[in-house]
């Protein structure tokens, strides 16, 4: 084979091999911030083009921090959190149809569902839309549908998967046998119609959520006792992190039509960091980000051998303690902004920005096709009743404007109404005032309750007063 074949071969062809990350100046950081100490393996912050959100400490309770992207330098030890769980927050995700929604789920085995004010919080949020109960255990992971309207999933460690209506605040199906052990995380696939999953029973498992069924799974996918990862790529492949016997950190690829063997296997290092992947489908760029780690590396995946190509390392002194991932509709394409992250450190929060030089000003079609938008392409009864739907696109070419987001509507079903709703359109998520009879009942019982307090408390106050002025009248007399 000629030279220059072979020096082909070896240096790859690729847009993305330049690809260079850049930590922001000091003063865009978000600082002053007590990042959350849990031991747990989620990023413990989430992004979208209005908000970052980030898991703090909190004493007697679970809060995050919920910070417009521009609020940036130090963080006044007063701003108002969200506030609602009584148990440290394990996971965060903003809803991809609505930039003002967020869930949360927590050690007090809840999931909780929040609307942001469009301009952020100017006081401490406590009163959810809607409150998801159903696990019998701390709930670790939360995950939204990516193409269809309020339907959420939640993973506990009491080993279930539970997928959620929020419109109606109802858990409609339930994934309570197909984990023995904990699962380390879920992932939807590009249209939600399938789900993937890692567990520490070190199998990867492919789900469809509907059916009920497994539809394929590999034992020990990773060989090592530590946490794997195993995430949904655009065409359907599963791209997993983990360890091998030797405790050497490892990523693969599977396809989930025969998973006797991997795609590709790559050893890493010996650090042992969780590895969290973040993915872009656009660019078929996979960063990888070891929480403890102080670099991120990304990666390149093809069809072509070796499948998965690295392209290089952003590093920093720094170790993060978790990792926030813009989606696509939040970068800054007049820079060639390919990639923005929010890494956590121990007191602040640092955006690294990756980007492709180039010398044209011009919009660089090639690194920003269409990309998902804010719109969801179902309804949250239409996915459960059997439809699947692409993500609907938008095109980057003149940036992303957030438009306005509707409110988040909850109706819940009342239950001695047995009428069929299912073919219901169900308007995003909001509440209504009114609640069903049984609420009522107890708000009237409430009542009574709190008017007899206020009417002993007076009547406590009358005789009190009586006893101080025959008291007084006596100390006249006394001094008289």
């Amino acid at each position: 084979m000629p030279w220059k074949d072979t020096m082909r071969r070896v240096v790859r062809q690729s847009k993305f091999r330049h690809v260079f990350g850049q930590a922001v100046k000091n003063d865009q950081c978000y600082d002053d911030i007590r990042v959350s100490r849990v031991t747990w393996d989620s990023s413990f912050c989430a992004v979208n083009p209005r908000f970052v959100a980030i898991i703090i400490e909190a004493s007697g309770g679970g809060a995050f921090l919920v910070l417009p992207l521009h609020k940036t330098g130090r963080i006044d030890k007063s701003y108002p959190t969200v506030c609602g769980h009584t148990g440290p927050v394990l996971d965060i995700d903003w809803c991809p149809h609505n930039d003002q929604v967020i869930a949360s789920g927590s050690e007090d085995c809840t999931v909780m569902v929040w609307q942001i004010p469009e301009n952020g919080l100017t006081l401490s949020l406590t009163e959810p839309v809607v409150i998801l109960e159903g696990h019998s255990k701390r709930v670790g992971i939360v995950a939204w549908h990516p193409t269809a309207r309020n339907v959420l999933l939640s993973a506990g460690c009491d080993n279930a998967i539970i997928i959620w209506n929020v419109g109606t605040g109802e858990a409609l199906i339930n994934l309570d046998d197909m984990h023995s052990d904990m699962i380390y995380n879920v992932s939807w696939n590009r249209n939600g119609s399938l789900i993937c999953t890692a567990s520490k029973d070190k199998k990867v498992r492919v789900i469809d959520p509907r059916k009920q069924e497994i539809v394929a799974e590999k034992e020990k996918a990773h060989e090592g006792a530590r946490p794997m990862r195993a995430i949904f790529l655009a065409d359907g492949n599963v791209f997993t992190t983990g360890f091998s016997r030797m405790s050497e950190r490892q990523l693969a690829l599977w396809n989930p039509k025969n998973m006797q063997e991997p795609i590709a296997l790559h050893e890493m290092d010996t650090s042992n960091g969780v590895l969290l992947p973040f993915y872009d489908p656009d660019t078929s760029i996979i960063y990888l980000c070891g929480k403890g780690d102080s670099s991120i590396r990304y990666f390149e995946i093809t069809d072509e051998s070796p499948y998965v190509h690295y392209l290089n390392t952003f590093s920093s002194k720094e170790p993060q303690r978790g990792m926030g991932y813009m989606p696509k509709r939040g970068l800054d394409v007049n820079k060639c902004e390919i990639a923005r992250f929010f890494k956590l450190h121990e007191r602040k929060c640092e955006p690294i920005i990756m980007t492709v030089p180039r010398k044209s000003d011009l919009f660089q079609d090639d690194l920003y096709p269409d990309t998902a938008g804010p719109e969801a392409a179902l309804e949250a009864e239409e996915w459960f009743e059997g439809k699947s739907a692409d993500p609907v696109l938008i095109s980057l070419k003149h940036g992303y404007i957030p438009g306005k987001n509707r409110d988040l509507k909850v109706v819940k079903k009342n239950i001695l109404d047995s009428k069929p709703t299912a073919n219901k359109k169900c308007d995003l998520i909001s509440v209504p005032k009114k609640t069903p009879d049984t609420a009522s009942v107890q708000n009237e019982a409430k009542l009574d309750e709190i008017l007899k307090e206020i009417k002993s408390i007076k009547d406590t106050i009358c005789n009190q007063d009586e006893r101080i002025s025959k008291l007084e009248q006596q100390m006249a007399k006394i001094a008289a």
